[in-house]
Parts: C-alpha cells; structure tokens; sequence
C-alpha cells in the first residue's frame, strides 16, 4: 500500500477546469469596456509609474523592438507558453502529485476568477495601443510574419476581434506563471525542475512589458491576485479545497518507490527480514527475530540470546568436547 491519496476522476476534472476556463474566456469578452475609460486607465497607470520611478516598460521595449533576436523569441514566449506551461503542471500534478493537486487546482481558478473580476472592473489598455507618442511599440505586429499572431494581441491571425484588447489589469500571464513556478519549486524534487519553476515567473514579466502588451503594476497586480486567490483556497474547508501543503511528500521508502502500472512496491521483501544462512527463508518481522533482540552476558562466558541456538561462544564450546568415541581412539 502507498501514501499516495488517489486524484479525484480525470474526466470530472477536465469538465471543472473547461466550464472555468469556458467563463473566463466568455467573461474577457463581455468586460472590454469603453475605449476612452480603457486609455483613461493606462495612462493612469504610466503616470503612476514614472511618478514612483518604476516605468520599467519602455527600456525593455525599445530593447525588443531594436534587437529582433530578442523580440522574436519574446513574442513566442507570449503567445504560445500561458497556454502550454499551466495545463502541462496541472497534468502533472494530478498524476505525480495527486495530495497537492486538489488545492492547487483549486487556488489556480479561484484567482482566475479574481482576475476576470478585474478586467471587469477595470478595463485598461495595454502600452502597445497607447498613441506612438508615448514612446511603445508593438512587438506582436512588428515580428507578426515570424509567427501566427497578427497585431491583434496573440490571438491568430483574423481572430482578433474575439479577444479583449482591454483586459491587461492584472497581468494573468504574470499570475499563471507564478503560479506555476509556485508548484514546481514547492513539488518538484529535481534542482533543475525546480530552478526552472523559479525563473519562469521573472521571464515572464520581462517579455509581458518587453512587448508592450502590460505595465509593470499590471504584473504586480497579476502576484497580488494570486496571492488573495491563495489565501482564499486555504479559508475553504479540506474537504473541498483538499489542503495537504505544498511540498512533496517523502514518506518511507516501503511506500514512496513505486513501479509498473499497477504502482506496485520494488521493494522484493515487503517490510519482512530473514536470517542469513537459511535454505527457505520463514517470514517473520524483525521484531519477532531473535538475532535482532538485543543480547546480554548471562554470566556463563556466553550470551543470553545464545539459549536454544548455537552461535559463536556455544559452537566453540561443542567444537572442544571430545565425543567418547575419539577419547577411546586417543588412549590407544
């Protein structure tokens, strides 16, 4: 038997996670907001910025814009890696780490739901649509030959009319990364895998304003959605949020090695200890073995866990009695 706490039905789950990620979608749509309320908002934010001196965009973007082996790379960071990185940890989870996998399904959608609530609230247009006055650059439309995406956010190509150019407060690509960086570092066990899981949310803040598509307050408010979404999962009862902690169980070696399809143990003896030298072997535990009990002197030069089995002292004794057979053989 193993530690391992059996993943709730895979198809239930994927019914779970499209009906949310089907209501975000819907929701980006419904929530685009009024154009001049959307640059009303941005401008907010880039004021903000340059007054707190935290307008990281633009050196960034003039640096994407001005070195294509920069900018290309970025934009298919952008278009492609929300899409693949965040279903492929889930998988992941709920196959290797099913204990942790529940609250951290859980936690992922209960802060998409936060985010689309502030696209709602808050519709804000993105550096990359801002008048050319303002010094950014689109980056998806400049290298948009290199890749699907057009000028239209990274949506394909005559497909940008079904996305929300608006919805860039807070940055979900910064939340889902980090979320996703998170897991990796808290379940993972291998350093890379892990090392990995912690650059991938600073990655991609880098190509989020590196490419114009959000500011740096969007990012933040990205983490700081992820965070009340976290603090939310954990309020929820166990039974529903499935808690267990984030780090990945260790257990004992009897019940964490596991092989085959059936996750069958490779450990041969199952928990049982034989004694050296015996032809078939009986199973008993090691506590019922009398070479583990511990030995003391009995007084009589041998030990007590030596009554009813010859070892070393009693053999030597056996060895030096003369059967009378011998004695007869000597006096001759």
């Amino acid at each position: 038997m193993t530690n391992r706490r059996q993943p709730p039905r895979w198809w239930a789950e994927l019914l779970l996670l499209g009906l949310v990620y089907a209501t975000y979608s819907g929701g980006r749509l419904l929530a685009r907001g009024d154009v001049g309320m959307a640059v009303d908002h941005g401008l907010a934010i880039l004021r903000m910025e340059e007054l707190l001196a935290l307008d990281l965009e633009r050196p960034l973007n003039r640096l994407f814009t001005g070195q294509a082996v920069l900018g290309i790379p970025a934009d298919f960071v952008y278009a492609s890696l929300h899409y693949l990185v965040t279903p492929a940890v889930l998988v992941w989870l709920y196959r290797r780490r099913p204990q942790q996998y529940r609250f951290a399904r859980t936690w992922l959608m209960i802060s998409t739901l936060l985010g689309l609530v502030g696209f709602a609230l808050v519709p804000t247009c993105p550096p990359r649509l801002l008048d050319a006055s303002y010094g950014f650059t689109d980056t998806m439309a400049r290298y948009s030959s290199y890749g699907w995406w057009g000028g239209e956010a990274s949506a394909p190509r005559g497909l940008g009319s079904f996305t929300n150019q608006f919805a860039a407060m807070p940055s979900l690509h910064v939340g889902w990364a980090l979320w996703c960086g998170v897991m990796l570092w808290c379940c993972a066990r291998r350093p890379l895998v892990r090392a990995l899981g912690a650059a991938y949310p600073v990655v991609t803040t880098v190509v989020v304003m590196g490419t114009a598509n959000h500011y740096f307050l969007d990012a933040v408010a990205g983490a700081a959605v992820m965070g009340a979404g976290y603090l939310a999962a954990r309020a929820l009862p166990a039974r529903i949020a499935g808690y267990t902690g984030l780090t990945a169980p260790t257990g004992s070696p009897h019940t964490t090695r596991t092989a085959g399809f059936l996750r069958k143990s490779t450990i041969v003896s199952g928990g049982w200890e034989t004694s050296a030298g015996e032809l078939l072997p009986v199973q008993r535990s090691a506590a019922a073995d009398p070479a583990a009990a511990p030995r003391t002197d009995d007084g009589s030069g041998g030990m007590a866990g030596d009554a009813g089995r010859p070892g070393p002292a009693g053999r030597a004794a056996g060895e030096s009695r003369e059967s009378p057979e011998d004695a007869a053989a000597t006096a001759r």
